[in-house]
C-alpha cells in the first residue's frame, strides 16, 4: 500500500477535548463489568454444577443474547437519548445478574439458569458504543476521530485484560459468586454515573415530520458498508474466541497451563501497542484501502497459528496477530463516521460490537469441538477460517465502504438548513 504517515501528538489534544473526562472516567468503570461477565458466569456455574459444559452453555446464551439485542438498544439510544435507554437497562441487567447468581447458588435446574442468562445478556449496557458516539458528536469531522477510535480500541483491550483477572481473583479467592455480584454492582454504579453526564450526550433524532428525521431514523443496518463491516468484525471475533480456547488447550497439552495467561497477555499486548501507534499517526491512504490491507495482514498471521507447536512460536505469532487486530478495529470504527448518519451511529457501533461478541461465541464453540476431537492445535483453524472468509467478503464488496457524497441538502425546519445525504 502506497501511503504516507506523519506523526502528530494526538492523544494529548484528544484528552483536552471539552467534556471528555466527564464521560471517559464513568464510561471506563461502566464498561469494566462487560469483560467480567463471561468469566464470572463460567466460574460460578461450573462451581455449582460441576460441569464446564453447563457453564459454557450459560455463558454462550448470555453472549448470543447480547449480540442479538445490542443493536436495538443502540437504535433506541439514537432515537430517544442514551440516558433514557441506559437507566432502565442498567437496572434490568443488575437484577438479572443477581437473579442468575441466586439461581446458581440454589442449584436451580439448567433451564432456569439459561432463562436468567437471556435478560442478563440482552440488557448488557452498551457503554463502549455510547462512548464512541459521544466522541463522534464532539469531534465530528475533526482529524482527531481516528485517534479517538484508537484510544477506544486500547481502552477496550485494557478492559479485557483487567476484567477477567479481577473476576477470576474474586471468584477464586473470595467466593464463587463474588465475580457476578461485583459485576452487577459496578454496572449499576458506573452506568448511572455515565448516564448522569447529559452535557456530552449526542442529540436525539426523535420527531415525526420532515425528510431529515426519516433519514436520521433509518436503521444503520440499511447502510451497505455497515453490513460489510459486520462480516469483518465477525472474523475478528473468531480470532478472539479461537485464541482463547486454543491457547488454553495448547498450554494444558504441554503440562504448563499457567502459560495460558502469558500467551494471551502477549496477544493482548500486541493489540494495545498497535492501537496506540495507530492513533498517533495520520494515514494518507483511504480508510477502506487501509482496512483491506490490514485485514489481509491479519488473515496471513492468523493462518500461521495452527502450524506453531512451541511456546516461543505461538508467542511471536500471537503478538503479530494482536498487532494486526487494532488497526482493523480502529479503521472499521472510523469508517462508521463517514458511512452512517449521526442519528444512527450508536446503533452502528453496537452492531459492530455485537458482531465481535457473536463471532467470539461461535468460535469458542467450534474451536472447543475441534480441540476435543482432533487436538494438536486444530482450534487454531477457526481464526484462520474466520479471517479468510471475512477477507474474501471485504475484497468483493470493498466499494461499499466508500463514503456517500454529502453535497446535497434538504431543509430541516424553517430558517435552518443542515447537510443531509439524499439517496
Amino acid at each position: 500500500m502506497a501511503s504516507t504517515v506523519t506523526s502528530r501528538p494526538g492523544y494529548g489534544q484528544l484528552l483536552r477535548t471539552r467534556g471528555a473526562w466527564t464521560f471517559l472516567l464513568p464510561g471506563f468503570a461502566a464498561r469494566q463489568p462487560f469483560a467480567m461477565l463471561t468469566v464470572s458466569i463460567v466460574l460460578l456455574v461450573q462451581h455449582t454444577t460441576g460441569s464446564y459444559g453447563a457453564a459454557g452453555a450459560a455463558a454462550a446464551v448470555t453472549g448470543v443474547s447480547m449480540a442479538l439485542f445490542a443493536p436495538y438498544s443502540g437504535r433506541l439510544a439514537d432515537r430517544y437519548g442514551q440516558r433514557t435507554v441506559l437507566i432502565p437497562g442498567v437496572l434490568v441487567h443488575t437484577l438479572s445478574g443477581l437473579a442468575l447468581t441466586a439461581l446458581a447458588l440454589a442449584d436451580a435446574p439448567m433451564w432456569a439458569l439459561l432463562a436468567a442468562a437471556v435478560p442478563t445478556g440482552a440488557s448488557i449496557p452498551q457503554i463502549g458504543p455510547m462512548v464512541r458516539a459521544r466522541w463522534a458528536a464532539e469531534l465530528q469531522d475533526s482529524p482527531l476521530l481516528p485517534t479517538a477510535a484508537a484510544f477506544e480500541s486500547v481502552t477496550d483491550e485494557l478492559t479485557f485484560v483487567v476484567g477477567p483477572l479481577l473476576a477470576t481473583a474474586l471468584c477464586t479467592a473470595v467466593d464463587p459468586a463474588a465475580g457476578l455480584v461485583t459485576e452487577a454492582s459496578l454496572t449499576l454504579l458506573g452506568g448511572l454515573l455515565f448516564a448522569a453526564q447529559k452535557s456530552t450526550q449526542p442529540s436525539v433524532t426523535g420527531g415525526t415530520g420532515g425528510g431529515h428525521a426519516r433519514v436520521e431514523r433509518a436503521s444503520a443496518l440499511r447502510v451497505p458498508g455497515v453490513r460489510v463491516l459486520i462480516v469483518a468484525f465477525l472474523g475478528i471475533g473468531a480470532v478472539f474466541g479461537g485464541m482463547q480456547v486454543s491457547l488454553a488447550a495448547f498450554t494444558e497439552s504441554i503440562g504448563e497451563p499457567g502459560l495460558n495467561g502469558v500467551l494471551y497477555g502477549t496477544f493482548a499486548a500486541g493489540n494495545m501497542l498497535s492501537g496506540l501507534v495507530c492513533g498517533a499517526i495520520v494515514w494518507k491512504a483511504a480508510p477502506q484501502q487501509r482496512l483491506v490491507v490490514g485485514y489481509a495482514a491479519l488473515a496471513l498471521t492468523a493462518s500461521g497459528l495452527w502450524a506453531a507447536h512451541s511456546v516461543l512460536a505461538l508467542a511471536g505469532l500471537g503478538l503479530l496477530v494482536g498487532m494486526c487486530i487494532a488497526p482493523t478495529l480502529v479503521t472499521g470504527y472510523t469508517l462508521v463516521e463517514s458511512l452512517v448518519p449521526a442519528g444512527a451511529r450508536t446503533e452502528a457501533f453496537t452492531w459492530l460490537t455485537g458482531a465481535v461478541a457473536l463471532g467470539q461465541a461461535a468460535a469458542v464453540t467450534v474451536a472447543g469441538q475441534l480441540e476435543d476431537r482432533f487436538r494438536d492445535g486444530a482450534g487454531f483453524l477457526v481464526p484462520m477460517g474466520g479471517t479468510l472468509l471475512a477477507l474474501g467478503t471485504l475484497l468483493a464488496l470493498r466499494s461499499r465502504l466508500a463514503a456517500r457524497p454529502r453535497g446535497r441538502t434538504v431543509a430541516r425546519g424553517v430558517g435552518h438548513r443542515m447537510p443531509v445525504t439524499v439517496d
